[in-house]
């Protein structure tokens, strides 16, 4: 089963009200997000934002973030080129999965975001593993970048 829930209130990272994703229109593949607070992002800076909403998706399945080409035309990109949000982010310890979108400004400009705003979108589509993958064991033990690991 899939569906966006908000983030417990503990983990919320901000006081206003978040918005649920949705999609703009009946073909739409991505949902939309929403930014739930105003964000000043300068010239050359970036700027996380969270959505304070979690996204509850099958084993077989990534969310994959991304700006909108609207906020291209702005000259706002993600730092990370696109987001990978896997299905055991879904209420992880560290913060029970929200999902964050790093935004850069490549502009010249001040970029103001208000809230209610679209900070990006998230599609949905389903992965595959190779057929000789050894067994991985490793469980999923934090939130944002928690993967990472060195070389």
């Amino acid at each position: 089963m899939r569906s966006f829930e908000f983030v417990e209130n503990k983990y919320k990272k901000n006081n206003e009200s978040a918005f649920m994703p949705k999609r703009a229109t009946k073909n739409s593949a991505g949902y939309d997000f929403y930014s739930p607070t105003e964000v000043r992002i300068l010239p050359h800076t970036m700027q996380m934002i969270w959505s304070d909403v979690k996204a509850k998706i099958n084993e077989n399945e990534v969310l994959i973030t991304c700006v909108t080409s609207g906020m291209g035309k702005k000259g706002l990109i993600m730092a990370n080129g696109i987001g990978v949000i896997d299905s055991d982010y879904y209420g992880n310890e560290n913060n029970d999965g929200n999902i964050g979108f790093m935004l850069l400004n490549l502009s010249e400009n001040e970029i103001i975001i208000k809230q209610g705003d679209k900070i990006g979108q998230g599609i949905i589509t389903n992965f595959f593993a190779v057929d000789n993958e050894k067994e991985i064991t490793e469980v999923r033990k934090g939130g944002f970048g928690s993967t990472v690991k060195t070389c």
